[in-house]
C-alpha cells in the first residue's frame, strides 16, 4: 500500500505546514480530528492507473474481505473515493499549542508567509521505508483554524522514473475527538 503511505505522508507535510504559519500569523490550527481530502494528477498517468488499479482490486474482493481491507485502511485515517483520497489525521492539544505538528521522518521544509491568510511551501524528503525521495512547493491557504486548501507540485520516482505530481489538497477540521485514529508521531 505504497500509495496510501505517500497520501499520509503528503497530508502530513501540508498540515505541518499550515501549522507553522499559522503561529506565525498569531492564530493556532484547532486540536483534534482533521480531514484532509487529496487529488492527484501525475504527468505520466502512472499514479492515477495505480489507483484505479487499487479500487478495482477493491471492488473485486469478496465482500467480507473488501470490508477488512477497507476497515485497515480506516484505522489509518485513509479512504479511497472516486476522485480522490481522504485522509484522517489526529492533531494532539500539545502539537498545536507547540506548534510540533505530525511530519514524515526524513523530511525538512521551509515556509515563507505570503499574506495573514497565506504561505509558501517547500519540501525535501530522503525517502525510506518503501517511500522514494521527493520534494515540492506550493501554496497554502488558510480560513480560519478550522480549514485550509492548498496546491503544491512533487517530483519524485515512480518505478524507477522521475514523476511530477500535482496535488489539490483541502482540510477541514471535524471532532475534538479522535476516536480510533492516533496521534502521528510530532515533528523533529
Amino acid at each position: 500500500m505504497q500509495t496510501s503511505r505517500f497520501i499520509v505522508s503528503t497530508a502530513a507535510l501540508a498540515l505541518l505546514a499550515g501549522v507553522s504559519f499559522t503561529a506565525a500569523a498569531q492564530q493556532k490550527m484547532r486540536p483534534g480530528l482533521w480531514e484532509h481530502n487529496v487529488s492527484f494528477k501525475s504527468q505520466s498517468g502512472q499514479m492515477e492507473a495505480a489507483m484505479a488499479e487499487m479500487q478495482k482490486s477493491l471492488a473485486s474482493m469478496p465482500p467480507a474481505q473488501r470490508k477488512q481491507m477497507e476497515q485497515m485502511m480506516a484505522q489509518q485515517g485513509v479512504g479511497l473515493g472516486a476522485t480522490g483520497q481522504s485522509v484522517k489525521v489526529c492533531v494532539t492539544k500539545e502539537q498545536a499549542d507547540l506548534d510540533n505538528i505530525p511530519q514524515q521522518e526524513g523530511c525538512t521544509q521551509q515556509v515563507q508567509r505570503v499574506d495573514a491568510n497565506t504561505m509558501k511551501v517547500a519540501f525535501s524528503c530522503k525517502g525510506g521505508q518503501g517511500e522514494p525521495p521527493s520534494s515540492g512547493e506550493g501554496t497554502v491557504t488558510f480560513q480560519g483554524p478550522k480549514a485550509y486548501s492548498g496546491q503544491f507540485k512533487f517530483k519524485t520516482v515512480q518505478q524507477g522514473k522521475p514523476e511530477q505530481i500535482d496535488m489539490a489538497q483541502k482540510g477541514r477540521w471535524l471532532s475534538d475527538d479522535c476516536g480510533a485514529i492516533k496521534p502521528m508521531p510530532a515533528g523533529r
